[in-house]
């Protein structure tokens, strides 16, 4: 008999409900199976088990309900604003939880993200699991509890009046390129297409039906889940279609998009796994080609890959695939969810999100090192010194000499990183989720991507100007 002992802890909190029109609390799923997650949106591995929840919501959608608990990692991941506009990029269709104290989280003895509690229909909890392949390790509980429960299942739907999202004309903005002639690649990630503008932002080709899939094929038909990462080679365009785990590439001659790497499926490889054999991406966030070679920012498996622009074949290159922050060889050092990519010289820059870190790889030594920051729980806002100096979950990057900008996503800023005399200081800030910057003709150019704008910046006085997007 699969019985829980443990009365569940109430799930309310002073912070409020999200994605519904009411608060809810345990007593009102009685004889509902429970699934509590537990997450922080910035957070990869959170989001790779969004598409385990989506499938066990439909497969058993007469008696579960899965309910998200939104315990923050980041500041700026505690408000009601920021989570609401992480349910609509992630396309979360269950109430969600704002649980910016722990409260929640300490209740139900929660020591990692993501987490989920399974809650039978009597309201004792069954058990918890940490990490990722939620569907597999979850559902032969809820099929025994199916059976076992039978009597007792409440099969009446509940309806949680999710909230719909207002369509703009960009959704979510991330990464963006320029090509030779100053033209514009921008993916417009939540409508999972890339959009080529002029730099007055008018709109000249649209790759991608707009549909979220895996279809390869001419522009109107080929379909992506959640683009980012972009880079050109000749006259190939090559995509990191994270949420698809592949890189795209596509024939802007012939108007074609093919897959260049991976299969859909989530890959991992640790410490002396696969080395010196082909791997597939792991939730690919940013490219840069360097030579013959285009390196890959590895988000979902904490490292940076490389891809032989002649073969295809991705592989190994910096990170054991653990999750921290340490300095070292190629092998022993470890990344945090690394999200962008910029060179100067021979030396790889990363925006290493998870740790609000900047760190290097020197591509002739094979050194990994850290000029600005200090560890995955520090981060903040602060300018000055590298060594007091500190960010929080930067994603984007660009170098101009010898200064690196700094897409400081949830301090919305864009901040320099001086190279030379050690120090960092704001450029600009009232940004919403800065994802990317981009020197084009003179100006920083900057995705606002929670407030679904692009941004000229002067480098100079720091002051915006928005670049209206128009077909």
């Amino acid at each position: 008999m699969l019985t829980g002992r443990v009365n569940a802890p109430e799930i309310n909190t002073e912070y409020g409900w999200l994605n519904t029109d009411r608060s809810w609390s345990i007593k009102d799923f009685k004889g509902k199976i429970v699934l509590l997650d537990f997450w922080t949106f910035g957070c990869i591995n959170c989001q790779h088990i969004v598409p385990d929840l989506e499938r066990l919501e439909k497969e058993f959608a007469d008696i579960l309900v899965v309910i998200g608990v939104h315990t923050a990692k980041f500041d700026a991941e505690k408000q009601n604003e920021t989570i609401k506009q992480a349910i609509r990029k992630f396309g979360i269709e269950h109430p969600v939880v704002n649980d910016a104290d722990y409260k929640i989280w300490n209740q139900f003895g929660v020591r990692a993200w993501p987490t989920i509690v399974l809650i039978d229909p009597n309201s004792k909890v069954i058990g918890q699991h940490a990490g990722e392949g939620v569907y597999d390790t979850v559902r032969p509980y809820i099929q025994k509890m199916k059976e076992e429960f039978k009597e007792v299942l409440n099969r009446e739907p509940i309806r949680f009046h999710v909230e719909q999202p207002v369509e703009t004309l960009l959704y979510f903005p991330s990464k963006l390129i320029s090509d030779s002639e100053g033209n514009i690649y921008l993916s417009d990630s939540g409508h999972n297409r890339i959009l080529k503008l002029n730099q007055q932002g008018q709109v000249l080709e649209v790759i991608g039906s707009g549909e979220r899939g895996f279809n390869n094929g001419g522009y109107a038909d080929s379909t992506f889940n959640e683009p980012h990462g972009l880079a050109l080679h000749d006259n190939t365009l090559y995509i990191a279609d994270a949420k698809n785990n592949a890189i795209r590439k596509v024939d802007l001659e012939h108007r074609m998009v093919s897959t260049a790497a991976g299969t859909g499926e989530l890959d991992y490889y640790f410490l002396d796994d696969k080395i010196g054999v082909p791997v597939n991406p792991n939730s690919p966030w940013d490219l840069y080609i360097y030579g013959d070679s285009m390196f890959i920012a590895n988000a979902g498996n904490h490292q940076i890959l490389r891809m032989d622009l002649a073969t295809h074949k991705v592989y190994r290159f910096a990170g054991s695939g653990r999750e921290a922050l340490t300095d070292g060889s190629l092998r022993e050092a470890a990344f945090n969810q690394p999200s962008g990519l910029a060179i100067n010289g021979n030396v790889l820059y990363v925006a290493d999100a998870e740790a609000s870190a900047i760190r290097t790889v020197n591509l002739k030594t094979g050194m990994v090192l850290t000029p600005l920051g200090q560890g995955l729980f520090d981060f903040g806002d602060v300018d000055g010194h590298v060594d007091n100096a500190l960010l929080q979950h930067c994603v984007g990057l660009e170098i101009i000499d010898s200064d690196v900008y700094i897409a400081d996503t949830y301090n919305g800023k864009v901040k320099v990183l001086d190279v030379e005399r050690n120090r960092v200081r704001t450029l600009t800030d009232g940004l919403s989720e800065p994802n990317d910057v981009m020197f084009l003709n003179g100006q920083l150019w900057v995705t606002s991507t929670n407030s679904h704008q692009l941004f000229k910046v002067d480098l100079h006085t720091g002051e915006k100007e928005e670049v209206k997007v128009s077909f």
